[in-house]
């Protein structure tokens, strides 16, 4: 599935962390907003990964997964072309 992440992060090393590990899941489309194709199984592992970086008092974070329909309507002026599901996958 088609997954947008956000964050908002006030320390440094905190946000060059989830950046970095964001990095590996998806493609990074603005500073911090990624585009990500992930299973739920990859969802859930990538989330208990943010989780130690996340001060829950003064940052956020934002998963939001969008449907194959919903992904289909994206617009966009601009940019990176969008994430879309690779025909293939390495493991």
């Amino acid at each position: 599935m088609f997954y947008a992440i956000s964050y908002d992060i006030r320390d440094d090393d905190r946000r060059n962390s989830v950046s970095k590990i964001l990095e590996g899941y998806g493609q990074r489309v603005q500073r911090s907003l990624f585009e990500c194709n992930l299973t739920s199984d990859q969802v859930q592992k990538l989330l208990e990964e943010l989780e130690p970086f996340i001060d829950t008092d003064e940052d956020s974070l934002r998963c939001y997964p969008l449907c194959n329909a919903c992904s289909s309507n994206i617009k966009q002026l601009g940019g990176l072309p969008i994430t879309r599901d690779p025909s293939y996958y390495i493991a």
